[in-house]
């Protein structure tokens, strides 16, 4: 998508809609190799992330659902950024939403009218893909989309799909290793806090998406503006917009932070109500885990902006810089000092560090898009 608003920016609507061809082959083929893969390497994969032998047969009912929606998920979640950087972001919004809406629905119904437990919570968010990915691909086959899925665009070209790994390397490695961190993390969790720990850390990445996503919106937002205006030459523009989301996330994380801080019992409160000891571990957790959370605004946007910019070296780096250079370290050595509050405390030490890190790269980035605005392209 970053390639996409790049060419368009440049006016060359026609390489734009190779990109897409050719992307939209590629979350194919890796959709249906991660099904394949998932399906045969299930509970290795469970028990590699922490799964106990209590909680492995609900993540089995689970995973064996959710894994039929992998295609789905791939069409619907990653043709939506298609859709925003081709400068379309109330049709890229709606098509979330629907998707959201629809599983927020459905949950309820076969969960508990249904009585499938946690399988239906699976169907609910896989049906729920299905329709969104249907719903895409009828944008790109219909008459409102400015860039066209095309037969001959389908033939995957070496030059594009390499171009399409480099630039998505940073996005990748950053998912690739959380996935990584979550692992690592459940191990640590019940070595040093059992299954409550796990329980107590669910509740916080949920409370932490809810107050991610918006920032999440605001990068990917932010994007295809800055790409398009970075392939038109309008630098100022692209540093401009840079600044503004920057502000308007920090606002965003700050205020999530200010929650945390003065409202921990009402946000515990959302997931359980009758266990003590839970409510207490997690309202102590929350308070250590999120401590540093208003730079995580700025570590987002700033460190999005490479990747807006086709920078793949220096958004890798950025994006692995918070997880693999100081998380993973710091969430094995903090806690042989401090038990399961070093478990807690790495997230926060690792957000200050790589906010230091990317702030460096950001304001020399700044510095040469003013002086020596040619020196900025990749």
């Amino acid at each position: 998508s970053t390639i996409l608003s790049i060419s368009l920016g440049e006016k060359r609507k026609q390489y734009a809609e190779k990109v897409l061809g050719n992307s939209l082959v590629l979350l194919l083929v890796i959709a249906l190799l991660l099904t394949a893969a998932g399906f045969l390497l299930m509970e290795p994969l469970l028990r590699l992330t922490g799964a106990s032998a209590t909680i492995m047969p609900f993540a089995k009912a689970y995973m064996r659902v959710i894994l039929l929606g992998t295609v789905f998920n791939a069409l619907g979640f990653g043709m939506t950024h298609f859709i925003r950087a081709e400068g379309n972001p109330k049709m890229a919004m709606f098509t979330m939403l629907i998707g959201a809406v629809l599983n927020l629905v459905l949950d309820p119904v076969l969960i508990f009218v249904f009585d499938l437990g946690i399988a239906g919570a699976a169907w609910a968010t896989v049906i729920s893909q299905a329709v969104c990915a249907v719903w895409v691909m009828s944008y790109y086959f219909g008459k409102k989309s400015l860039c066209r899925i095309r037969a001959e665009n389908l033939r995957l070209n070496p030059g594009i799909v390499r171009r399409i790994a480099v630039i998505g390397s940073a996005p990748f490695a950053m998912q690739f290793v959380s996935s990584i961190y979550n692992s690592l993390l459940n191990n640590q969790l019940q070595r040093y806090g059992g299954d409550l720990a796990v329980s107590a850390m669910g509740v916080i990445f949920g409370v932490a998406m809810l107050m991610l996503m918006p920032i999440f919106g605001l990068n990917q937002g932010m994007q295809p503006i800055i790409g398009y205006n970075f392939g038109a030459g309008q630098y100022q523009r692209v540093a401009h917009a840079t600044r503004i989301t920057i502000l308007f996330a920090s606002i965003l994380a700050s205020a999530g932070w200010l929650v945390t801080r003065f409202a921990p019992v009402l946000i515990i409160g959302m997931f359980s109500h009758d266990n003590a000891e839970f409510s207490l571990l997690t309202e102590k957790a929350l308070r250590i885990f999120f401590l540093m959370f208003p730079l995580v605004g700025f570590q987002i946007i700033a460190g999005g902006y490479f990747q807006a910019v086709g920078k793949p070296k220096q958004a890798t780096l950025l994006s692995l810089s918070r997880q693999l250079l100081f998380l993973v370290p710091l969430m094995y050595i903090l806690p042989l000092r401090f038990g399961l509050e070093g478990v807690l405390s790495a997230a926060p030490t690792s957000d200050f560090l790589s906010s230091m890190l990317t702030a460096v790269f950001y304001f020399l980035e700044l510095k040469r898009l003013r002086l020596h605005p040619a020196a900025v392209r990749p």
